[in-house]
């Protein structure tokens, strides 16, 4: 660490790119369980936020786990180490004043709150994508549920790990019974005050 010299104080800083932009950065962190809907909300938040104006990044283990974290397993360790890396390469994207939307399961509050306060609490909203575990099980069109009940999948957060629902949620999304519109807006409705200059 003795060779790192930080340069922050030479390049442009948050606010000037936020000026730039036009608008301000934050995180909206979306857990739940797989099949719960939290990629399909964030793509369609996205979408929504783009067609007004806003430059927005979404982050999901797609485009996590076959990149930056392709390295890492499904055990504990690791799966704190994914959740810290997304964390430190949200805060970047925040910083750059850009609206980014991480579809993680994230399984414990721990591993939230660590993510928090690498990202910074005024820029991090935690958005509880809810559907009971029944219905992320009818909706599984990856297959991964039955491959877990078959026991071909260890640590399945949900049948074999545990998941540690937010008790205290920035927003909660139930998603069962809810058109996508209905779920897109509820969360458009929060983030917007939030982040108009």
């Amino acid at each position: 660490m003795e060779h790192i010299h930080p340069v922050f104080d030479q390049i442009l800083n948050r606010a000037d790119k936020e000026r730039m932009l036009g608008q301000r950065g934050c995180t909206l962190w979306l857990t739940g369980l797989s099949g719960s809907g939290k990629t399909t909300l964030a793509r369609h938040t996205e979408k929504e936020l783009a067609a007004q104006g806003f430059l927005t990044q979404v982050l999901d283990g797609d485009n996590i786990r076959t990149g930056i974290n392709n390295n890492l397993g499904f055990g504990e360790e690791d799966r704190r180490e994914n959740i810290r890396r997304i964390a430190e390469v949200t805060k970047l994207f925040v910083q750059c004043g850009v609206v980014t939307m991480n579809s993680f399961i994230s399984p414990s509050q721990e591993m939230r709150d660590m993510a928090r306060d690498i990202i910074g609490p005024e820029d991090f909203f935690e958005v509880f994508v809810d559907a009971p575990l029944e219905v992320c099980e009818e909706r599984d069109v990856k297959g991964m549920y039955k491959k877990a009940r078959a026991g071909q999948i260890p640590n399945f957060t949900g049948i074999s790990a545990p998941y540690d629902a937010p008790e205290k949620p920035d927003i909660h999304v139930r998603t069962d019974g809810r058109s996508i519109e209905e779920c897109v807006k509820q969360v458009i409705d929060f983030v917007m005050p939030r982040i108009k200059v």
